[in-house]
């Protein structure tokens, strides 16, 4: 006899063959603008961890200390759940998606008011060995 269609062990199959196996780490809503996260993601990217770990070190803008904590955590992942070793990881992908923006309003001038934006975003980081 044929074997029964179900939509949910098919569903389970295919997203098992498509599973992505590189470890990984992302945090969603940090309160940086998606620019600024990405003039330092721009700097570490295609780098080795350890680069990486020593530009983020010293690196004088804000993000730097968000996006640091990140990659130590995707390290962790590497190490804990794929048993990879730090030494021979690289920064595959990192990349920051816009996330919601906070409007608050500012008083003006003569009873006006300007609205602020404070934004957010959403930063991956995905490593791989070399």
């Amino acid at each position: 006899m044929a074997e029964k269609y179900s939509r949910t062990s098919y569903k389970r199959k295919r997203n098992a063959d498509n599973r992505e196996t590189r470890p990984s780490a992302k945090l969603s809503y940090a309160r940086v603008s998606v620019q600024k996260a990405c003039f330092v993601l721009d700097a570490i990217r295609g780098k080795d961890v350890q680069t990486a770990l020593g530009i983020l070190a010293y690196s004088p803008r804000y993000a730097s200390s968000i996006i640091k904590k990140l990659l130590e955590s995707a390290i962790a992942n590497a190490e804990n759940n794929n048993g990879m070793s730090a030494e021979n990881l690289y920064i595959a992908e990192c990349y920051a998606n816009k996330g919601p923006t906070m409007k608050r309003v500012r008083p003006r001038a003569q009873g006006r008011a300007y609205r602020i934006e404070k934004r957010m975003s959403h930063i991956t980081i995905v490593l791989d060995e070399r």
